[in-house]
């Protein structure tokens, strides 16, 4: 018994472009999920430039949170673009879904008085970029 299925690759029948735009959007996932974890203040102040206030340990809570939901999306869409590819419209839906529901929540339901962390300017950048990319592995190949 082993931990995951064999490949199926092999049954992928989108463009070939796509699996690999979704490997670039898992390490592009994964980078931030260890910055967010790992680094002292969770990027939440050296990357963001927040001001924490008497929040600090809040803030860089919250930062970790975010950073170990971004590692489990990272690395289920690195299997995915590994070793699942048929299951490429799948990882980059999920996508769309995380990074739309960012740039809503960025941009219009709780804008934060003008300060915007360079995330809210990828995640819609990021929500085209896979649509194109979701409608390219969904075409069928020609024959």
């Amino acid at each position: 018994m082993t931990f995951l299925p064999p490949s199926t690759n092999a049954q992928y029948n989108g463009a070939k472009i796509s699996p690999i735009f979704l490997l670039l959007t898992a390490v592009m996932t994964l980078v931030p999920g260890l910055i967010h974890s790992f680094l002292p203040d969770g990027g939440a102040g050296v990357i963001a430039h927040l001001d924490m206030g008497d929040r600090r340990d809040m803030v860089i809570g919250v930062f970790r949170w975010e950073g170990s939901t971004q590692l489990a999306l990272g690395l289920g869409l690195l299997v995915i673009a590994l070793r699942y590819q048929p299951l490429t419209s799948l990882g980059l839906a999920l996508v769309i879904v995380e990074r739309g529901l960012m740039t809503l929540h960025a941009w219009v339901l709780s804008p934060q008085g003008g300060h915007h962390p360079p995330e809210h300017f990828a995640s819609p950048v990021s929500v085209v970029l896979c649509l194109f990319f979701l409608a390219l592995s969904l075409q069928k190949p020609r024959a």
